[in-house]
């Protein structure tokens, strides 16, 4: 039997990787994710008692989904509505007759692409889709996803409560949308695990610049929804995105945490194996010519990623990439960055344009990263006052302690 501390890890991980595909079965079967949610805590709180006593099963999720479903029929029958849950009480003891040896993990059916576009659907709000997300596919408890946010634990709870129950009084289908609205709601999808990704990678808020939990956790959910829909080259490029930046990340902060800029990052710390990963999945999708943002985004990032040095980046390459995303996507934050690669593939002062007119009508009044973008092209044209109000600009619209540390040393070194 493994030490306390140890099983109490390998019980901790199991409940993690297994939780969303387990979730997603007694959703199916019980028809209210609060209902399967509690059942499935009840399961774990079981099984953290029992697995200490006896340690872990030859397959731990045969042995949650058994309990979980045992404790949503007792649940039922106690409800006040018995009688109108027959279906399901007959349904999860059919299930229960024929209950999943041990090494039969894999019969359970995988139903989490469904629980996907439930949690993602547009009806719910764009914080409440990502808390959702975390909870029910990436098994994080309500506080991991309250510090992620910032929130307090009670406020975050309040949250995932009621999106549980607009998503029952609301009707939403625990299903994979037909035809004519798959496309728009698979990007609602990825846009998610996107979003997730990014407030890992650049924390917007806090002490860190980076957060691994959510970085790895939007790259787990990417690998899930790319093996359920194998077809779709725009949920391989983001996997490729993704995998390209966090390649970089043992190399963007130094000893005590400060940001560490691309141009000035040690290319020896990158992790070769993502970016290795990343590339075979850009060779793979793009020959097949269904190019879209992730893709051309990830093709941006294998251009760095595949560079030498700063020096001997290609950026003509990059500025021709940037001109077929901003055609595919043009919006003002496609076309700051487009601003950036031309600011080095030709000149400071083209790019100066390209900002200015990426600006017009105050639509990045609030963005930090335009000012910061800004500031830098401005110190290479030799503009130094400029920069330095954009560059306090960009201070005041920070909230991250390690951002704001880095834009001062900036300032202090005009």
């Amino acid at each position: 039997m493994l030490p306390p501390l140890t099983l109490q890890r390998t019980i901790d991980r199991t409940v993690r990787e297994e939780w969303g595909r387990i979730l997603a079965c007694l959703v199916r079967a019980v028809g209210d994710l609060q209902l399967a949610e509690d059942c499935l805590q009840d399961a774990v709180v079981s099984a953290m008692d029992h697995w200490q006593k006896t340690g872990l099963p030859k397959s731990p999720a045969a042995w949650l989904i058994t309990a979980a479903r045992r404790k949503a029929i007792d649940r039922l029958r106690r409800d006040r509505n018995f009688a109108s849950r027959q279906d399901e009480i007959s349904y999860l003891i059919e299930q229960d007759n024929q209950a999943l040896d041990d090494g039969e993990a894999e019969l359970i059916p995988d139903e989490r692409l469904e629980m996907i576009f439930t949690c993602c659907h547009p009806a719910l709000a764009e914080k409440t889709r990502i808390a959702l997300t975390l909870r029910t596919l990436g098994g994080l408890t309500t506080e991991e996803i309250a510090h992620a946010f910032l929130d307090r634990p009670d406020a975050m709870a309040q949250r995932l409560v009621r999106a549980k129950k607009k998503i029952s009084l609301a009707g939403i289908p625990y299903k994979i949308p037909d035809s004519t609205v798959l496309p728009e709601r698979i990007s609602s999808v990825l846009s998610v695990i996107y979003l997730i990704f990014n407030e890992g990678y650049s924390a917007s808020s806090g002490d860190v610049l980076t957060r691994t939990d959510l970085i790895e956790e939007a790259i787990r959910l990417a690998r899930i929804v790319n093996r359920l829909i194998p077809d779709d080259t725009e949920i391989s490029g983001l996997l490729a995105l993704m995998l390209l930046h966090d390649a970089r990340r043992f190399a963007r902060t130094g000893k005590l945490g400060e940001l560490v800029p691309l141009e000035t990052q040690n290319r020896r710390r990158w992790d070769r194996a993502k970016i290795a990963e990343g590339v075979r999945i850009l060779e793979t999708v793009l020959p097949r010519r269904r190019l879209g943002p992730y893709q051309l985004q990830a093709a941006i990032s294998a251009v760095h990623a595949q560079s030498p040095s700063w020096q001997e980046t290609d950026w003509p390459q990059i500025e021709a990439l940037y001109n077929l995303l901003y055609a595919s996507q043009p919006s003002p934050v496609v076309r700051m960055n487009q601003a950036v690669a031309v600011s080095y593939a030709r000149s400071p002062e083209a790019a100066l344009a390209m900002l200015d007119e990426a600006a017009a009508g105050g639509v990045l009044d609030a963005y930090q990263p335009y000012f910061a973008a800004r500031a830098d092209v401005l110190v290479r044209a030799g503009r130094t006052q400029d920069a330095r109000k954009s560059f306090n600009t960009a201070i005041k619209l920070s909230d991250n302690s390690q951002e704001k540390a880095f834009l001062h040393d900036k300032i202090a070194h005009l």
